[in-house]
């Protein structure tokens, strides 16, 4: 996570969405549009202020505890934005692990989801994203990320499905190996 990161260019952003707004017809300056350039750049900037933020500060409140069991987060609600039409997709993440040592708050695991939600993203890349970076800094013995989500390109535009929901799933370590493991997880995660 050493790269530089560029923060978000808002004044060019507002500069192409009234080249937008003109391109599709309208009267850039009438009242209801004078200021769509800027909410639209700053809207922008809290969408997709993920792709400026490091998720290693989440993990650097760990805490030892000789607990080997599974530690389950359900129904973390996210957003992001799929990369193929700039358009959100909604939905809830599920994320477990098998801790080896050590545990991380509960918030952090929200946290880490929000961080890799917050860019422009596809939601089979988001859901190893999320199991690979956990896996990578707590070392647990196992992980599992299950992403539910609705895509609003597929839903008002396109096939137009509304209702549709996307199923990800990533699992990593024990969770991989164990079909025992994997079975109780999986059904963790989908009790009412």
């Amino acid at each position: 996570m050493s790269k530089k990161i560029k923060k978000i260019d808002t004044e060019r952003i507002e500069k192409a969405v009234r080249e937008i707004l003109l391109a599709v017809g309208e009267d850039v300056d009438r009242e209801g549009l004078k200021m769509t350039p800027q909410r639209v750049a700053r809207m922008y900037n809290e969408l997709l202020g993920g792709m400026h933020e490091n998720p290693e500060l989440h993990t650097k409140s760990v805490f030892t505890e000789n607990y080997s069991e599974i530690v389950l987060l359900r129904d973390i609600p996210f957003y992001s934005m799929c990369e193929h039409h700039i358009m959100p997709f909604i939905g809830s993440a599920h994320v477990a692990y098998i801790p080896s040592g050590v545990i991380l708050g509960v918030s952090k695991l929200a946290r880490i989801v929000d961080c890799f939600a917050r860019r422009l993203q596809t939601q089979e890349r988001l859901t190893c994203q999320i199991a690979d970076f956990i896996m990578s800094k707590l070392k647990p013995q196992g992980v599992t990320v299950v992403l539910e989500a609705s895509h609003s390109c597929m839903t008002i535009r396109g096939i137009k499905k509304p209702g549709s929901v996307m199923v990800t799933s990533a699992l990593r370590g024990l969770f991989m190996k164990d079909p025992k493991s994997r079975s109780e997880i999986l059904s963790l995660m989908h009790k009412p």
